[in-house]
């Protein structure tokens, strides 16, 4: 073996070696969980209660980070850019991983390349909402739009978001035609909504509970495999009829691509076990959102390639952009 050879595998060696010291010592300071969007959101009161039960499986603080703007992008960008030590993590979502890299033109980063996907945390399904006064169920309001020809209106919390593609993918799936008008926020057109003044609107349990609860609203159907704990009589959309029609948002843990595998593998660990504690699992059915527990980093990367592939679709049909 010549001595360039003998360095290399030498090299090799102690890589290996050091591998799992690197795991066993990791963190022994604070980690940092960049948040993308501003505080008081569901993305941001999630991370904040996955953050305790994180904090004690890895025996360090976590400390949240809010670094809005530009629809998640800006504090996307700041993650992909940190150094990749395990110490700079960031709570990504449908949009920042699944939607702006094909509504954008220019994305300051890559959902792929410029992350390791740590893990999948959970799963928040869209579900249909209509004012009390419209159809009660999903073949009824179908009927309806089909015959108003084009008179509905749906709202979203503004154009690109997962509940106006939501919108986009259900007039494709349902064969009905609706005006979609946005909103700056889910806040303002669940009001009208309410009021009657657009017709129907895709949104989360978490923004939209209390309402149902109250009767001011009604669910139609829930875009998901199986029914939600919270409201258990909300039947999904292959129930009522409609097939193949699932989706909402989504949270994962991502780190900058580069950061060691012991260190992505002892994440994961940490974070699939922070979701069984059960007063994380209270909260978050709270919440509307159905925690996931066994995901790796191979299957969080094989879901979000997916839902890129799945709303890319969605966003050149409807010829969503922003700039």
């Amino acid at each position: 073996m010549t001595l360039t050879r003998r360095v290399l595998a030498g090299g090799l060696a102690l890589m290996l070696s050091c591998a799992p010291a690197l795991a066993q010592h990791y963190p022994d300071k604070p980690v940092k969980l960049v948040v993308p969007f501003p505080p008081g959101g569901p993305t941001d009161v999630f991370a904040r209660v996955l953050s305790v039960a994180l904090s004690e499986q890895l025996g360090q603080q976590v400390v949240i980070e809010n670094k809005g703007g530009a629809g998640g992008t800006v504090g996307t960008e700041q993650v992909a850019k940190a150094k990749p030590d395990g110490y700079t993590l960031l709570f990504g979502t449908a949009a920042t991983h699944g939607i702006n890299v094909s509504l954008y033109d220019q994305l300051p980063y890559d959902p792929l390349k410029d992350f390791e996907l740590v893990a999948l945390a959970g799963l928040v399904p869209m579900v249909l909402l209509v004012s009390p006064e419209q159809p009660r169920t999903l073949p009824e309001l179908i009927a309806k739009l089909k015959a108003e020809k084009g008179k509905s209106s749906y709202a979203s919390s503004g154009n690109g978001t997962t509940n106006h593609l939501a919108g986009e993918l259900f007039k494709t799936r349902a064969g009905v035609e609706a005006t979609h008008v946005p909103y700056r926020g889910s806040g303002p057109a669940l009001q009208d909504l309410m009021g009657g003044r657009v017709t129907f609107m895709f949104d989360s349990f978490g923004t939209s509970l209390e309402q149902i609860k109250a009767g001011k609203l009604h669910a139609v159907v829930i875009m998901a495999d199986k029914r939600s704990q919270a409201r258990p009589d909300v039947p999904t959309a292959a129930e009522a009829g409609l097939a193949d029609f699932v989706g909402g948002t989504w949270n994962i843990v991502a780190v900058p691509a580069g950061t060691p595998k012991p260190i992505v593998d002892r994440l994961n660990a940490a974070i699939n076990k922070a979701l069984t504690s059960p007063v994380v699992a209270e909260r978050l059915q709270q919440l509307g959102i159905e925690a996931v527990t066994d995901s790796t980093p191979a299957s969080t990367r094989a879901f979000v390639m997916a839902e890129i592939a799945k709303w890319r679709d969605v966003i050149r049909a409807a010829g969503a952009k922003v700039d």
